[in-house]
């Protein structure tokens, strides 16, 4: 099996990263494209609420919980003390897709656009420090860049350019 193709979105809180992948998602969707995504969280997160079936299992030691039903199924891994796993290891557990969205992961070395908002916790543009960010997308003019800069609401361009730089073919679905 080949590699998926991989492209990130990184940027600091509130600089308009889960939107913008939200909208990729939806745009190359509607292209005939099979999309898979991988958020990295910072903080301690839970997906099933306190009392749930699958809380409980989790809740009593269990190592892994999935919960399925005829529309989905999920897949709880706790690492109860274990190191966080690596980004390969977590983009091997993907079925295969036509292209992987990272939302997060700002220091792996995959290609990616910065997301960019005036209303971002933290300012500091990210691109002149990782070469692995090939555009920008923001709410504001940006100066000072060799980079390709999007509006960060011009989904259709930027799903054009993600297109281009990871060679995404022909939609096969």
């Amino acid at each position: 099996m080949t590699a998926p193709k991989i492209f990130g979105i990184a940027g600091w809180k509130n600089s308009g990263k889960t939107g913008l992948a939200v909208r990729l998602v939806t745009e190359f969707t509607s292209r005939g494209y099979r999309i898979s995504t991988i958020k990295h969280a910072h903080h301690d997160f839970d997906i099933d609420k306190v009392g749930a079936d699958s809380y409980r299992h989790r809740q009593a030691g269990a190592h892994e919980v999935t919960i399925v039903s005829g529309t989905r199924y999920a897949i709880m891994h706790e690492l109860r003390g274990a190191a966080e796993p690596a980004f390969e290891e977590i983009l091997a557990r993907l079925a295969p897709c036509d292209l992987v969205l990272i939302e997060g992961y700002k220091r792996e070395p995959i290609p990616k656009i910065e997301a960019r908002r005036l209303e971002a916790a933290n300012r500091q543009p990210l691109a002149p420090t990782d070469p692995h960010i090939c555009a920008i997308a923001a709410d504001h003019a940006v100066a000072d860049t060799a980079l390709p800069v999007f509006d960060l609401d011009d989904t259709d361009a930027i799903a054009d350019f993600i297109a281009a730089v990871v060679g995404l073919g022909k939609a096969r679905h």
